[in-house]
């Protein structure tokens, strides 16, 4: 299976590629349309997985839908995922990189974010998936993708479907997770960020867990979250349920947080036999620039 992005430049396609790239896809970005077919045939032969970028900088719109309409149709497991963003968003983006658009010096930026819109109208009804990244930061963006890729994985290859448990850390600040399907606030639990030396680390120092564990609440919220685990996660599986991410917050989303987080997930590899995807969403730093 391969995975082709496209869509508006600046709607953040190179970082819907890096996506892939770490879950192990051979990817290669702003591909020359002509060596599409070449590439795909010989990538695909060596069974790896695949994903590739190409757009208006390598071919005109026309022979851009025409090429993949033609890949995709000697290539039915190939998917296609289009992202777009405001055109406001886009100005925005613009404005703030030393880059010019494709269609610019001809037209002024509004209009040729418009005329590229326009162009691609007809590729991005084609499309399996269409991400608009006007209100997504890097990190979301990425997780769009990640879930959209594995559900084609899952669906591609069911005798081996299994449910995916994702745990996660983030801070209230910066808002929720738009991907959770739950969320446990760990604001109750003591905040080591106050301590002295502390407010460097993270939940993934020992320092920050022993302050934590020597308070008894930790360890009765880490073993109320394990028993509910070990409870709701075989119904889950009954219930064909593929996708199950776990969201930890705190008000920083370094400490308590973080710690909850690694804790949830060792108990998941040593109790419940889950090997999960682990992300803390603002470690390192978050990044505060757009797609």
């Amino acid at each position: 299976m391969g995975i082709i992005i496209t869509g508006l430049s600046g709607s953040g396609k190179s970082t819907a590629l890096h996506a892939l790239e770490d879950l192990g896809c051979f990817c290669t970005d702003n591909l020359p349309l002509p060596l599409l077919a070449d590439w795909a045939g010989q990538v695909q032969s060596t069974g790896r997985k695949m994903a590739v970028c190409v757009d208006i900088r390598s071919a005109s719109p026309k022979d851009l839908h025409s090429e993949l309409d033609q890949l995709r149709s000697n290539h039915p497991d190939w998917r296609l995922i289009f992202l777009e963003a405001d055109n406001s968003a886009l100005q925005r983006r613009f404005s703030t990189v030393r880059r010019r658009h494709p269609f610019a010096p001809k037209e002024d930026l509004p209009q040729a974010i418009q005329l590229e819109r326009e162009c691609l109208l007809e590729l991005r009804d084609s499309a399996d998936l269409v991400l608009n990244t006007t209100g997504m930061n890097p990190y979301e963006l990425a997780d769009s993708v990640e879930t959209f890729w594995r559900r084609q994985q899952m669906q591609s290859e069911p005798a081996t479907a299994s449910l995916t448990l994702t745990l996660m850390s983030f801070s209230y600040r910066f808002g929720l997770p738009a991907d959770a399907d739950m969320v446990v606030d760990m604001r109750f639990l003591p905040n080591p960020h106050y301590a002295p030396g502390m407010a460097a680390l993270t939940g993934r120092d020992a320092p920050v867990a022993e302050f934590l564990e020597a308070h008894g609440q930790v360890a009765e919220a880490a073993r109320r979250l394990q028993d509910w685990l070990s409870f709701i996660w075989p119904q889950m599986i009954s219930e064909r349920k593929r996708y199950f991410t776990l969201a930890f917050g705190c008000s920083g989303g370094r400490h308590r947080s973080v710690y909850m987080t690694e804790r949830m997930a060792s108990f998941a590899r040593q109790q419940l036999d889950i090997e999960p995807l682990v992300r803390h969403r603002e470690l390192p730093a978050r990044k505060e620039e757009n797609v």
